[in-house]
């Protein structure tokens, strides 16, 4: 039993700093192990540049480019970022399988959400140009990323860590995106991310780490990694009534077919 982790963020300095092995020994010990597939995925064209160098040194690790939210507080050029960004993409070497992640960020109360709104319309026309899937990262900002979405009904992606309603996540099922779950879906209070689970088709969802971040219970509060992907699946499982080998492979395959790998 194997899992393919849809979102990590293995250039995080986390890893360097509290592992006690190198993090390219570390990712290689992963993907002979547990894990099938990674996809690293990029917050800015620093880090894009980092996750495109890790994947070149992993056969099945792949990665996503894009700019975050968050990130865009920091870049004065947004034209001069995005042409680096589509570059990057475009380059078939850095084996970019998804533009990402994306959307917008609400959780601070000094949030540009005019600045975000730029970068993600922006991305999103990229995306729609370059038919490639989209990452998107929505944190307290569900009722602006789905209009978004539905503004661009050629556009398809995954929204990332999901934490909205069931009715948000099966209207994008409907619009033909999919879910991605994270360790979120193990916590004791995670009421909305469970009741999206058990009302989406099988088909639509994938499982991710999002690490070194939510590690997921009985490992909160710990360095996360593509190791701990059992503990997620083995929760959806449940809410679907499936074995965990069953959920594994089913999640996988959704994966590759998104992420055409």
């Amino acid at each position: 039993m194997k899992y393919f982790d849809s979102h990590a963020h293995y250039y995080d300095e986390r890893f360097s700093q509290e592992l006690e092995v190198g993090v390219d020994d570390f990712i290689d010990t992963l993907l002979s192990d547990k894990v099938s597939y990674i996809v690293n995925i990029s917050a800015s064209t620093e880090s894009a540049r980092l996750v495109v160098e890790q994947a070149k040194k992993h056969d099945r690790m792949y990665t996503a480019i894009g700019i975050h939210p968050s990130d865009t507080r920091f870049i004065d050029d947004m034209d001069a970022a995005l042409s680096e960004i589509k570059a990057m993409i475009l380059d078939k070497d850095n084996k970019c399988v998804c533009l990402g992640e994306i959307g917008l960020d609400y959780h601070y109360p000094d949030t540009d959400k005019e600045k975000q709104m730029r970068f993600f319309l922006a991305q999103m026309d990229m995306a729609r140009e370059l038919k490639i899937p989209v990452c998107i990262h929505d944190r307290e900002s569900h009722a602006d990323v789905m209009d978004v979405i539905r503004r661009y009904p050629e556009v398809k992606g995954v929204l990332h860590s999901f934490s909205g309603s069931a009715e948000m996540a099966e209207e994008l099922v409907k619009l033909g995106w999919m879910i991605s779950f994270s360790g979120t879906l193990t916590f004791t209070n995670a009421r909305k991310p469970k009741e999206a689970a058990a009302r989406l088709p099988h088909s639509s969802v994938m499982i991710e780490t999002d690490c070194p971040y939510l590690a997921p219970h009985p490992k909160r509060g710990t360095l996360n990694h593509s190791g701990n992907l059992e503990y997620t699946n083995a929760v959806l499982a449940a809410i679907w009534g499936i074995t965990p080998e069953e959920c594994a492979a089913i999640t996988e395959e959704n994966a590759r077919r998104f992420f055409n790998i």
